[in-house]
């Protein structure tokens, strides 16, 4: 290719074709012109449609979008990307998965530079309708957009993407790296946190814990400290601390298992602390090592942790007594006073975490079961819903189990490990067989 007018016909001439194939190879071999012409790369960009001659576009703007980028360029870039990624061809941009998603990193990092990550959402979560095969498939982007979530502290927007069930993963069609998924991960976790999804949080932390790896990494042992701290928060105890189980299953790597509690010091003593369960005890720690969780961004949530304490301690005097006073509560508890116990119980009311009627004339509260019957038409309605998940789940599970026993490189895995002979080969073998030989 001798101009750069003359690729960006050959751009217009196949795209839309069956020659996307023969333009991708031109594409791949013209890098180096494209750098050549940078400074005209706005031109080229102009002259071509990105609803239309996607493929072309986005090498075009990879490029354009290299080094370091003026504030001018920057708002530039984002107005291009934005709108290609928009409207862009998802079968032309398959066919580069890795520009994809240089370009969409770009456009994170770019709204980072200019402090305006609110402006990077919709585009990323175009960005991954497109390069996703389905919504079960994780990408690159995934992670990007869960950041750009955060840091606008624009929870609820990451849902539509958060929400779906992710079952694959493939390199080859979305150019994914670990990295991605234990970001994912992490991100993911973060935001539930940030809806007080406690329980959804734990199980993202875990993923994150529980990913194959050959080395501990960061990500892996911020991931475990939120973990920690959303154990005690969700569950009201660290589980090692109080039954002796496995933490994490079986599948957990061995390196993680061997070093990841050595690295969070600082947490498990906490969580150690907290079954004392004395409110002193746990304020006193948190207050102690308040640099170590400040400079994890974590002292926000250890903060939660005295709170959820409370809780644990208001919800233990449900299971002993019927009728106790506000301040017998506040007592019990380590209270300021009755109207804080109220405060503390009427918050627990309104969350459904206990059931019980305070009298304002005597200042005495009655603990009451819990009133669903189960027999509410909007129960049934639940229950058909999680039985239909269950069911979808399990199908799913017997289609993968399927596609891994047919995967030939797993049989001849197993083939290699497996002894040539083993007992039960001889429980197929009939009988009369035997006789013949």
């Amino acid at each position: 290719m001798d101009s750069l007018d003359a690729l960006v016909a050959q751009v217009q001439g196949f795209s839309g074709t069956d020659d996307l194939l023969h333009l991708f190879s031109l594409l791949k071999q013209s890098d180096e012109l494209l750098h050549t012409h940078a400074p005209r790369l706005q031109y080229a960009l102009s002259s071509l449609d990105p609803a239309k001659h996607s493929l072309g576009y986005l090498y075009l703007l990879e490029v354009q979008s290299s080094g370091t980028l003026s504030q001018e360029q920057s708002e530039n870039f984002l107005a291009l990307a934005s709108t290609f990624l928009n409207v862009c061809i998802a079968e032309q941009i398959c066919l580069a998965p890795e520009k994809f998603n240089m370009v969409c990193r770009r456009v994170k990092e770019q709204a980072l530079q200019l402090q305006e990550p609110l402006r990077a959402i919709l585009p990323l979560q175009a960005a991954i309708r497109k390069l996703q095969p389905s919504s079960e498939f994780l990408t690159a982007m995934h992670a990007d957009f869960l950041q750009m979530c955060l840091l606008a502290k624009c929870y609820k927007a990451s849902l539509s993407v958060l929400e779906d069930d992710i079952f694959e993963i493939d390199q080859k069609r979305t150019g994914l790296v670990p990295r991605d998924f234990l970001l994912y991960c992490y991100y993911g976790g973060m935001i539930h946190i940030g809806l007080k999804q406690f329980g959804k949080a734990l199980e993202f932390f875990q993923h994150a814990i529980t990913a194959p790896a050959t080395v501990l990494n960061a990500i892996t042992i911020a991931a475990y400290k939120k973990f920690v701290l959303v154990s005690l928060i969700q569950l009201g105890q660290f589980h090692d601390c109080f039954v002796q189980v496995p933490l994490f299953p079986k599948y957990t790597p061995p390196v993680v298992q061997r070093n990841l509690k050595s690295c969070v010091q600082d947490y498990m003593d906490l969580a150690t602390s907290y079954v004392t369960r004395n409110i002193a005890d746990v304020k006193g720690y948190i207050t102690t090592h308040e640099d170590a969780f400040k400079s994890d961004n974590n002292l926000g949530l250890a903060r939660q942790v005295i709170a959820s304490l409370y809780k644990r301690n208001i919800q233990r005097l449900t299971q002993t007594y019927l009728t106790l006073s506000l301040q017998d509560i506040a007592d019990n508890v380590q209270l300021d006073g009755p109207k804080e116990a109220e405060l503390h119980i009427l918050q627990m009311i309104q969350d459904g975490e206990i059931f019980a009627r305070i009298n304002q004339k005597d200042g005495m509260v009655s603990f009451q079961e819990d009133p669903e019957q189960y027999n509410t038409s909007a129960m049934t309605m639940r229950l058909n819903l999680e039985i239909h998940n269950i069911v979808r789940l399990a199908k799913k599970l017997t289609s993968v189990d399927e596609q891994v026993s047919c995967d030939q490189v797993y049989l001849s895995k197993i083939g290699r490990d497996r002894p040539r002979y083993e007992t039960e080969d001889f429980d197929i073998v009939p009988q009369k067989m035997y006789t013949n030989l």
